[in-house]
This record gives structure tokens, C-alpha cells and sequence, in this order.
């Protein structure tokens, strides 16, 4: 199989069992763990750009202002969908989480037309409907929107979006953005030691480690995502991307017995045929624009 292939889905996969590592240390604070997963990204990023000795971008990121608050935008909203997704996994609500992110990919397609000026083809508008359907009908039914589906799926569609027009690669910017935030998450650490509260440095040495383990679990799929996105296509990336949720979702109902009713079952059927059509559409408008000469496109 070709290497691009292996690694998105290594990096679709580790997403998947994600909820795994963050339940062994369930027992620490979600803004505990949060902090620790800014702190060591940092430190393992900071290890890979020594080993590459690439420091030649940081000078030219440094005189652009633009650039430096288009880091912050990132790191604030990365820092509200890690936090959202930690506190879900956490508290019991994997599949929830995992909902999230079968929305993100038919969200995306909704921003590409309100902020950068694409146009939806007909069949587009239908799947953004029946998706819409679907959150709608589970709104109706529990009486309030899956909250945290929908924060995952905003915060992450809209650091996409800013990330977008970001001309530095997933190393240099996980960098960047992890700075401008590891001030807070290093004074928020240091006040909870200071009041007891935290876990990390309380003598057990396996949540240390697993604490600070955290900083590969989330760096190592990044750059896993980023290999394989620069060397297979759109579509089988798009494709491929399901994985990560669909292991998340088998996880929440047969690991850790969360409830999956009726209501969410037709909820999920809805966002899920909607997810084939937009495949499938994709699919067929490639295809299209393959078989026509150039001069006709």
C-alpha cells in the first residue's frame, strides 16, 4: 500500500483510540489534562524541529503580525475543541464526540461557501439538509442541541478555515500555536499544584508519564495526517477520514456502554446518508471534470 495511505489512516486510527489514553487518566482535571497536552506538544514539536534543524521560518513569522494573530486565533479555537473533547471523554460522552466529527467534514463544505465564495452544486444543498435534518431531529427529540458535537465540530471547522490560508507547514504551526498558550497552561498547572489539586507530580509515576504522554498522542497523528494528506488524493483522504469517529462510536456503545437509543440511531442514519451522498457526489463530479477536455472546463 502506498506509504501516503498508511500514514493518514495511522493518523485516522490514533484519533480513533484517542478516548482510550485520555480514560486512563480520567481521574485528573480536564483542564489539568488540557494543560499538560499544550505544554508537552510543545516540547515534543520543539524536539522533531531540532532533529530537522528547521528554524529558518521562525525569523520571517516573527515580523509578520498577521501571522502571529492568525497563530492565536488557531491556538484559542484548538484550545476550546481539545478541552470540549477531553471534558466529553472524561464524563462519558464518546459517542457524542464522535458525532462531532462525522459533522465536521458536511460543515466544512458549508464554510467553503459563507467565507470563501464556493458555490454548492444542488446535490450539496441536499446533503447539508438532510445532515441539518438529523442534528434538528435529536435537538426536537432531547430538547436541547448535542452541544458538544457541535462546538467539536465548529471549533475544528473554523481552525481549519483560519489554518486554510496559513502558509506554514502542521509542524511549524502546531508550534506556534502551542506557544502562544503554553504561558497559561504553565501558570494554570503551577496554581493547581499549589493548591493540591493536580495529579501530575503527586508521586505516581504512571500518570506522569501518561500525562506527558500526551504531547505525542497529539503531535504524532498530526504529522502522520499532514505526510499522507500532501501524497494521496482529496477524495481518499475524505473517505478515510471517517475512521477516527467510527472507532470512536464503536468504542462509546460496546467499551464503555453509553447509550446509544433510538433517538440517536435515526440521528446518526441521517448525518451518515448524508456523508455517502457527499462522498459519492464528489466522487461523480471528479469523474465528470476527468472526462472532459480541458478546454471545456
Amino acid at each position: 500500500m502506498h506509504a501516503g495511505v498508511w500514514a493518514a489512516v495511522g493518523a485516522f486510527v490514533l484519533w480513533g483510540f484517542l478516548p482510550l489514553y485520555l480514560k486512563t487518566v480520567d481521574h485528573a482535571q480536564p483542564s489539568e489534562i488540557l494543560a499538560h497536552r499544550i505544554v508537552w506538544s510543545l516540547l515534543f514539536v520543539l524536539l522533531l524541529l531540532a532533529l530537522k534543524r528547521n528554524w529558518r521560518w521562525l525569523a520571517d513569522v516573527l515580523k509578520s503580525p498577521k501571522l502571529m494573530a492568525t497563530s492565536l486565533g488557531c491556538a484559542v479555537l484548538l484550545s476550546i475543541n481539545w478541552l470540549t473533547y477531553i471534558w466529553a471523554v472524561t464524563s462519558g460522552y464518546i459517542i457524542e464526540a464522535s458525532l462531532g466529527y462525522f459533522i465536521n467534514p458536511l460543515l466544512n463544505v458549508l464554510m467553503g461557501m459563507l467565507f470563501l465564495g464556493e458555490r454548492l452544486r444542488s446535490l450539496q444543498w441536499l446533503v447539508l439538509a438532510i445532515a441539518a435534518s438529523g442534528v434538528l431531529y435529536m435537538t426536537f427529540v432531547y430538547g436541547q442541541p448535542p452541544w458538544i458535537a457541535l462546538i467539536l465540530a465548529f471549533s475544528f471547522g473554523f481552525y481549519g478555515l483560519i489554518r486554510k490560508g496559513s502558509p506554514l507547514g502542521s509542524i511549524e504551526g502546531l508550534m506556534l500555536e502551542t506557544v502562544v498558550i503554553v504561558p497559561p497552561a504553565l501558570i494554570w498547572l503551577w496554581y493547581l499544584s499549589s493548591q493540591g489539586q493536580a495529579t501530575f507530580g503527586q508521586g505516581v509515576m504512571s500518570d506522569n508519564l501518561l500525562l506527558a504522554g500526551t504531547g505525542i498522542a497529539t503531535a504524532l497523528p498530526l504529522i502522520l495526517f499532514a505526510y499522507g494528506a500532501k501524497r494521496i488524493t482529496l477524495t481518499l483522504l475524505g473517505l478515510l477520514q471517517y475512521i477516527g469517529p467510527s472507532i470512536q462510536l464503536v468504542i462509546g456503545v460496546w467499551l464503555f456502554n453509553e447509550v446509544f437509543d433510538g433517538t440517536k440511531v435515526v440521528g446518526f442514519s441521517l448525518i451518515w446518508l448524508a456523508l455517502a451522498l457527499y462522498s459519492l457526489e464528489g466522487f461523480l463530479h471528479r469523474r465528470r471534470n476527468a472526462a472532459q477536455p480541458a478546454s471545456d472546463r
